[in-house]
């Protein structure tokens, strides 16, 4: 499906998104293996040489050209091999604050809890950013469970429509980072968003621009879930109490420069194993700046939601 700006409501987008998003696995995104190197040359391939019957007409070589990239990831004489790394993210988070305002898409999510690789979840998944305001519709697993936060509202709280039979229930009002809330999920609904992403990943490499054993590698032109990205692939070869992945995968989306993708992987308990998946989340998608309003997220009066 091609990609589009048009607004996204209801179940019209929840559709759209499901039809992307069902046949692509986060965690092999790439179309290489981790060991592989990620990093590729354009070869030039000028065009064949002319036939006998035109020899006399000149011929002008052509070579296929990349495109240039769209972030500068090169890396500076003495600079830490993340200093790139963060002025790409700083590029996405102005972006990002200037430009994209809401946004609908399929979030695709599979985490690691108490050392257990959970199942993939599939979500219907809106946000808008002023103020931060989130609604989730599961798709996979727990279909039909619907969750909705708004920042400043609820005295903080979430509210939660269960799925099946517990939809008998009714709305429940969850600590976002309760007991209930945050069973078999990683992170809090307050993190969920591509702003939130920007922000978390800036902190943890700045933090690890403190320490070497880092290597970034990262390739301008990586088709992913439908679109065409910068992906950039950093690796620290030993476990330090510093680091918390072996392997990290970010893939900026080359047109809306914000992230799309990222995951991360743990060092393999033996040499040559792979590295296990440790976390993956994909926007994929997006439809961005529907103009949301508070009634997309209002678990009362908005009779697209909540219905028992």
């Amino acid at each position: 499906m091609p990609f589009s700006f048009v607004k996204c409501c209801g179940k019209a987008c929840q559709v759209a998104a499901i039809a992307v998003g069902l046949f692509f696995a986060p965690f092999a995104l790439a179309e290489e293996k981790l060991s592989d190197p990620i990093y590729r040359v354009a070869n030039d391939q000028p065009v064949a040489a002319a036939s006998a019957s035109t020899a006399k007409v000149p011929i002008t070589p052509v070579v296929n050209v990349a495109p240039a990239p769209v972030f500068d990831l090169t890396q500076k004489p003495g600079e830490h091999p993340l200093a790139p790394v963060l002025r790409a993210l700083k590029v996405s988070q102005e972006e990002i604050d200037r430009n994209l305002h809401d946004y609908c898409c399929n979030f695709i999510k599979q985490e690691r809890i108490d050392g257990e690789l959970c199942d993939q979840q599939q979500i219907f998944l809106k946000v808008a950013h002023q103020p931060f305001s989130v609604y989730m519709s599961f798709i996979k697993p727990f279909a039909g469970r619907e969750v909705v936060y708004v920042d400043g509202q609820n005295q903080g709280n979430m509210v939660v429509l269960e799925a099946g039979f517990k939809r008998m229930l009714g709305k429940m009002n969850l600590d976002p980072n309760g007991t209930l809330a945050m069973k078999g999920q990683k992170r809090p609904i307050t993190d969920v968003g591509i702003r939130n992403l920007t922000t978390k990943l800036t902190k943890m490499w700045e933090q690890e621009t403190k320490f070497a054993e880092c290597e970034v590698t990262s390739d301008p032109n990586m088709k992913a879930a439908g679109r065409t990205t910068t992906l950039i692939k950093i690796t620290h070869p030993l476990p330090r109490q510093d680091f918390k992945f072996h392997v990290a995968r970010l893939f900026l989306d080359n047109e809306l420069k914000i992230p799309i993708i990222f995951d991360a992987y743990m060092w393999p308990e033996k040499a040559g194993d792979e590295p296990p998946l440790e976390e993956s989340y994909l926007y994929a998608n997006l439809k961005i700046n529907n103009g949301y309003t508070a009634r997309e997220f209002d678990t009362v009066n908005n009779p697209e939601i909540f219905k028992k």
